[in-house]
């Protein structure tokens, strides 16, 4: 049984969720943060495995940066919000795991959250925070990334800016340093990046970094 809390940006998006929640089998709503019923309280503290999030008309980056004076956050997913890249690649940082249109349908809802405790990173095809591939751009425009960054080449542009090493990022991600090196290529040819540091330096420009 997944226990999920929802925080909603009044109580009719709350009730909204609180229904895509109870529809689901195998799902069960969680006491809501801090009691709060509208979500307008700062402390969010939750014992749930997720924490279903609508901000409605308020900017999910303005409410998420409350959300570190909590000791335990479970992984968020967000319904609606910012979806644009330099929005997303900081929502990653805070704790965003999945990023879905505010008219989600119960199975799709649910299908995030079983992917988030799962421990992957989803979002929706029409909530999809980048333009798209090389083709769709039609041309390259310098200093600018020509392909959409996947969500774990994303962490790993995160790490190498905090200066991991390849061995350092495979153990905190439980991957192979054979794994690392092949998603730093891909960083690097999207980025249009000739070193770390100038990735790194790119994914700063464009928002795909929190400082």
């Amino acid at each position: 049984m997944i226990d999920v809390a929802v925080y909603a940006s009044s109580p009719v998006a709350r009730a909204r969720l609180e229904g895509l929640v109870t529809a689901r089998s195998g799902l069960r709503l969680a006491p809501p943060p801090s009691g709060s019923t509208s979500g307008e309280d700062d402390s969010m503290g939750t014992q749930a495995d997720v924490l279903l999030m609508d901000p409605g008309a308020r900017s999910a980056e303005a409410i998420l940066r409350t959300l570190p004076r909590v000791a335990r956050l479970p992984p968020i997913v967000l319904v609606g919000g910012d979806s644009t890249p330099a929005a997303f690649g900081r929502l990653l940082r805070a704790g965003v795991r999945a990023i879905l249109p505010r008219d989600a349908s119960a199975p799709e809802v649910a299908i995030g959250i079983e992917a988030v405790v799962a421990g992957l990173v989803v979002w929706h095809p029409s909530a999809a925070p980048f333009a798209g591939s090389r083709a769709a751009r039609g041309g390259r425009t310098p200093g600018a990334p020509i392909d959409a960054l996947t969500p774990r080449e994303l962490e790993i542009l995160a790490m190498m800016a905090e200066g991991m090493r390849n061995r350092t990022i495979a153990g905190r991600l439980g991957i192979s340093t054979h794994t690392v090196k092949f998603h730093i290529a891909a960083i690097l040819d999207k980025l249009n990046a000739r070193s770390r540091t100038e990735a790194v330096t790119t994914g700063l420009r464009q928002g795909l970094l929190m400082v």
